[in-house]
């Protein structure tokens, strides 16, 4: 039988990687040379969409100690107000890429955290009157991200969820020995989408609930033994999304015990050295993860007490 893990234990892995997100806020910070290029722009501003959507899961949660909130919430203004210059970022690239829907995706958090950029918004709307934003080819697991983007604003869905939901590879309930690392990723993504990176458990269909509790445990021990801890991390949260989530006590263990000192999580085995921004391109990613599994897990933790 399994044994569940502490909710001291979860809630440290997330307490740490939010210091270190706080503590490397600058970096998040597009250069100017980003904006040479908006394929530059568009690379650089996804972690700051997943920072604004790690803010809000941790303050939808309840999870947060008071010292968590503040950070959490300085980092959500810092990140709105200094990287993102209060919209114009988003806005400036929907006007120069009015098909991309890397600014909706990026916007959609903020938005649901009362944050507005009518100008933005007005652009999205004519973007999306165009029979362009359907016909877009895109993958499924993708398609997914832009519609519950769309959901986010209130916004008429653009296409049909449930079908992008049966044409994905988790959706198709797919031979679980054939999981590698992109579908693995794509898998963590589909479920993520469906519960709206984890609000609703219950945005699982039955039947893939079923499928995940019987194979995530051994696709979470093969990837702890390769010593991916990123992709760990977004496993963890899977697992925390289910009906019955095990809260592995052992793996969790071992992916705190990954974590440096600092707060930052290795992608895989240990920490890279070198420059320090060379360390944070390789690390913010996994340390997001920390943070979003950390809450999700420290809530169902909670909850189950």
């Amino acid at each position: 039988m399994v044994t569940a893990a502490s909710p001291a234990l979860l809630h440290g892995v997330g307490d740490r990687a939010l210091s270190w997100l706080d503590e490397h806020r600058e970096r998040f910070r597009l250069a100017p040379e980003d904006f040479a290029t908006n394929g530059a722009v568009a690379e650089r501003l996804k972690p700051i969409g997943e920072l604004a959507m790690n803010m809000q899961v941790l303050f939808r949660e309840g999870v947060a100690g008071s010292r968590q909130k503040t950070r959490a919430g300085q980092l959500l203004d810092f990140a709105w107000r200094e990287l993102l210059d209060g919209g114009n970022v988003l806005a400036r690239l929907q006007c120069d890429e009015p098909l991309s829907p890397v600014p909706l995706e990026v916007y959609a958090p903020f938005h649901e955290l009362g944050h507005r950029h009518p100008g933005l918004e007005e652009r999205v709307a004519v973007c999306r009157r165009t029979g362009t934003w359907t016909a877009l080819e895109m993958s499924p697991n993708r398609r997914l991200g832009v519609l519950n983007a769309e959901r986010k604003l209130g916004l008429v869905p653009s296409s049909d969820f449930g079908q992008a939901v049966a044409r994905t590879w988790l959706g198709q309930l797919a031979e679980p020995w054939t999981v590698q690392l992109h579908i693995a990723y794509d898998l963590t993504h589909t479920v993520f989408h469906l519960t709206n990176w984890g609000e609703s458990p219950e945005g699982i269909p039955p039947a893939v609930a079923d499928y995940l509790t019987r194979y995530l445990p051994a696709w979470m021990n093969d990837w702890a033994d390769l010593e991916h801890w990123d992709l760990l991390g977004e496993l963890l949260v899977v697992d925390a999304c289910l009906p019955r989530p095990s809260l592995d006590a052992a793996l969790w263990e071992r992916y705190a015990a990954a974590q440096s000192a600092s707060g930052a999580m290795p992608v895989q085995r240990q920490m890279p050295e070198g420059d320090p921004a060379y360390v944070f391109d390789q690390v913010h990613h996994p340390t997001l993860v920390a943070a979003f599994a950390s809450a999700m897990a420290t809530s169902r933790a909670m909850s189950a007490v």
